[in-house]
């Protein structure tokens, strides 16, 4: 399994508009973030998770020339802006592109690209899109690889997490359950949401992802959906314990 960190950044991305903090002039490539997202290429299948307002950049930056699915964690914009930039993918496999998502996103993007799923505004260049309804439950994607969805709270909003084999993804996290943290065993890597250092009321904040991490015990866990608010880089990896590090744009990690 190969996954790629596509966008490692909050909602504003780094560096922020009009900001002049360390992090936003810093130098070093690592701090810059495009909104959170992952490309998975497993068993032939190449996956997407969220679709952030960067998405169309992203497939550039990693040369991704094909799609198969895209899951949704949820609805916020910085995680579905791009929907109508998946264009380009079908016109090269001419088919539409899969999509993985409960009633609750697909209620947002039913009104925020109506002109997708409206028969009245059907024409050749709008993008062609395949719903598939999941919930809590496993589903496979195109019946080869199979997903394990991991509810958390994102504040009050349902979030879903994605655990594949011995991976997982979980962005945009608060709290989870404890029924929920027992899908998150035994993993060969977590990515998980850590956003800044202070506290926040619908993210982990730095330290509470650590502790998460040490509870779950996976073998190496990688932090992403991070601000300019957390520091630099470099400096926050010196503190981290040695089987967590910070992600970064264009971060690719095998998994045997």
């Amino acid at each position: 399994m190969e996954i790629t960190i596509t966008g490692s950044g909050t909602s504003q991305g780094v560096p922020v508009i009009g900001c002049d903090c360390e992090v936003c002039k810093s130098s070093n490539p690592k701090d810059n973030r495009l909104r959170s997202s992952i490309h998975i290429y497993y068993k032939n299948q190449s996956i997407v998770i969220d679709t952030g307002p960067d998405f169309r950049q992203q497939m550039i930056n990693n040369n991704v020339s094909t799609l198969d699915a895209i899951l949704f964690t949820h609805e916020h914009k910085d995680h579905v802006a791009g929907l109508d930039d998946v264009r380009p993918f079908n016109f090269i496999q001419n088919k539409p592109i899969e999509i993985y998502c409960n009633n609750q996103v697909f209620t947002a993007l039913k009104r925020e690209f109506h002109y997708i799923f409206d028969p009245k505004f059907q024409y050749p260049g709008i993008p062609k899109i395949n719903r598939n309804e999941i919930s809590k439950e496993r589903f496979l994607i195109n019946k080869k690889i199979e997903i394990e969805p991991i509810e958390v709270l994102h504040h009050k909003l349902p979030v879903l997490g994605y655990r594949i084999d011995n991976f997982a993804y979980i962005t945009d996290a608060k709290t989870i359950d404890e029924n929920e943290k027992n899908k998150l065993k035994n993993l060969d890597l977590l990515i998980l949401n850590a956003l800044r250092l202070k506290k926040h009321l619908s993210h982990f904040n730095l330290e509470e992802a650590v502790e998460l991490i040490q509870e779950l015990q996976p073998k190496k866990a990688v932090l992403t959906h991070i601000s300019h608010f957390m520091g630099l880089h470099s400096e926050i990896e010196k503190t981290l314990p040695e089987n967590i590090s910070l992600g970064y744009d264009n971060q690719k990690i095998i998994l045997n």
